[in-house]
């Protein structure tokens, strides 16, 4: 099948370690919502309907697509089984909205994942473009470059006041939400981030967990992104939010400077202990498995730990959640299962980057 090839446990580009405070920014994404406008949005229009859209708009990418450097792949979400869908959504190729959608819907996947287009999610389109680190305007010109390519061959929903029409209020104007995915350990432990949050919202901005709305902020990673699409210009969006993420990163780094001045060697414990328990414990849950990456992450970006390589703890990050244990093992586990092939998975890629993990198993 098509699909498999997204489903392996590769690495997307948007999980390697490269770009402006990328020891702090994990990655960007900027996403635009689209409609067609002879066609009914999504929460009213009939089958047939949704059948026309994803005809519409795929005809466009796979034939046109090269043309702006980009191959696609073409994945009808119906076909997917529950499990196949979860990894897309824990790769943040899909949304958690379109692997449960009612109605025919499709992704399209660039080869290196870096670009997707979900077609009848919310809206008509979702264009989703994924870069790693802090790459803002990179991020946008991606997005921007596919959404000309659909602008000129198809006709969208426009008004010369309101700016594009979306299924959501909130999103109409530019239609654009752009995010940047931060590492925050230090603001965290010293709970200074439970002011800062309060803050970002008071300024039109949302904070929210590794998976978006509703989802917790595991291993202190959170999404930091424009709550605001009407009355404003792209520009002037990725402004205020490049702004708001410098002073953010600043704000980290004079945590961590104080952590390191004030506690060194508690600090360097910690960050110890919890590359002990990654490479030698049996048993994983989710949760102590992105705490120990966090503190593991953070012991390389103070210079702790200089044997590890960052690009394979953000694939762990992704690789560890539920599905993908799941999908990688080839069935369906339960959740003790789970969480030893989660450890067996963190001995094994951390054995292959030179790191002993052998250890001695219990009588």
């Amino acid at each position: 099948m098509a699909i498999d090839r997204f489903l392996q446990p590769r690495a997307s580009s948007w999980m390697a370690n490269n770009g402006e405070h990328v020891d702090i920014a994990m990655s960007t994404r900027i996403r635009l919502a689209r409609n067609l406008d002879e066609f009914k949005f999504p929460y009213a229009f009939s089958e047939d309907e949704a059948l026309k859209v994803d005809k519409a708009v795929s005809s466009v990418l796979l034939d046109k697509g090269k043309e702006v450097g980009y191959g696609f792949t073409h994945i009808n979400i119906e076909e997917l089984n529950d499990l196949q869908r979860e990894v897309l959504v824990e790769k943040h190729l899909i949304s958690p909205y379109l692997a449960n959608s009612q109605h025919s819907s499709a992704v399209l996947l660039s080869d290196e994942e870096e670009l997707s287009v979900m077609v009848n999610e919310e809206d008509h389109m979702r264009i989703q473009s994924l870069q790693s680190g802090f790459h803002l305007q990179e991020a946008y010109d991606i997005a921007n470059k596919m959404d000309s390519l659909l602008e000129e061959n198809l006709s969208y929903a426009f008004h010369e006041k309101f700016g594009y029409l979306t299924s959501c209020p909130t999103n109409t104007g530019t239609g654009m939400r752009a995010s940047v995915m931060l590492h925050l350990p230090a603001l965290t432990m010293s709970h200074q981030i439970n002011r800062i949050i309060p803050a970002i919202s008071r300024l039109g901005m949302v904070v929210r967990g590794i998976y978006g709305e509703g989802s917790e902020a595991l291993g202190n990673v959170y999404q930091i992104s424009n709550q605001v699409t009407l009355g404003k210009s792209e520009y002037e969006i990725l402004q205020d939010l490049q702004n708001m993420t410098e002073q953010i990163i600043e704000q980290e780094r004079r945590a961590r400077e104080a952590l390191n001045a004030n506690s060194p060697l508690l600090l360097e414990d910690r960050v110890y202990r919890s590359l002990g328990v990654l490479t030698h414990a049996r048993l994983l849950n989710t949760e102590e498995a992105a705490t120990c990456l966090s503190d593991v992450r953070l012991g390389i970006d103070l210079h702790l730990i200089t044997d590890v390589d960052m690009s394979i703890l953000n694939e762990l990050m992704v690789f560890m959640q539920p599905a993908f244990l799941q999908q990688y093992a080839g069935r369906p586990l339960e959740a003790k299962e789970r969480d030893l092939a989660r450890a067996e998975l963190f001995r094994e890629r951390l054995a292959d980057n030179g790191i002993n993990t052998k250890g001695e198993d219990f009588a």
